[in-house]
């Protein structure tokens, strides 16, 4: 049923929210996982796959470590990095590479704010068509 699951990590604390839901479920289904992060700091917006910076970096390393964490667990994941809008990049991957299940934890902001502040969450669920679980973080 879902034999490749993109997650996509924020690389905050919010983040184990849906690792861990996704561990279970992955061993479950048997799901290949892609975890996605798009960095979004000035460099990567700017200069897209030829961005150097700390933030590059820091991202490169969490995602190997989420990564790895998976693996420990049994369960197939590789791991990819994008550049720019983060709702953007998460509905291009979707949209040019598939996925049978898109996995996201969320900050739990009201209307006010997810106005303010984007609701990522918000504009991929709108603009795929492939399911989104959405987990809130505690």
């Amino acid at each position: 049923m879902y034999d490749t699951i993109l997650v996509t990590l924020d690389g905050t604390a919010t983040d184990r929210a849906i690792i861990e839901h996704i561990k279970e479920l992955a061993k479950l289904a048997h799901s290949r996982l892609v975890l996605l992060h798009v960095a979004d700091g000035w460099a990567a917006r700017t200069y897209g796959r030829d961005a150097v910076s700390p933030e590059i970096s820091e991202d490169t390393a969490y995602l190997e470590t989420v990564r790895a964490e998976f693996q420990a667990a049994g369960i197939t994941a590789e791991a990819e990095l994008a550049y720019g809008e983060p709702a953007e990049q998460i509905i291009k991957w979707v949209k040019q590479k598939g996925c049978d299940l898109v996995a996201m934890s969320t900050h739990g902001h009201r209307l006010l704010a997810d106005i303010f502040l984007g609701a990522t969450a918000t504009r991929v669920r709108h603009n795929i068509s492939a399911p989104v679980l959405l987990l809130r973080a505690k």
